[in-house]
């Protein structure tokens, strides 16, 4: 017997917001989209769109080369 869920569809922020190109300066929301241990949280648990989530990694990627974001969680 299988289940079904039926959950409602998540929503990308970025086509939400009408955002064109994630930025990596942004560091405000590029938080909101890494884990307490610093990984990128994938699509399917934040919602955004395939396009939103490339250039989300390319940011978050550069904004820790920039040292705005950790590697890695501080313990």
């Amino acid at each position: 017997m299988k289940r079904r869920r039926f959950g409602r569809r998540k929503v990308c922020k970025f086509c939400a917001d009408k955002v064109d190109l994630v930025d990596y300066k942004d560091v405000r929301r590029l938080r909101t989209l890494v884990s307490e241990r610093g990984k990128i949280i994938p699509r399917r648990i934040s919602g955004s769109c395939a396009r939103h989530q490339r250039q989300l990694t390319h940011a978050i990627k550069r904004a820790r080369t920039v040292a705005l974001l950790p590697y890695l969680a501080t313990e």
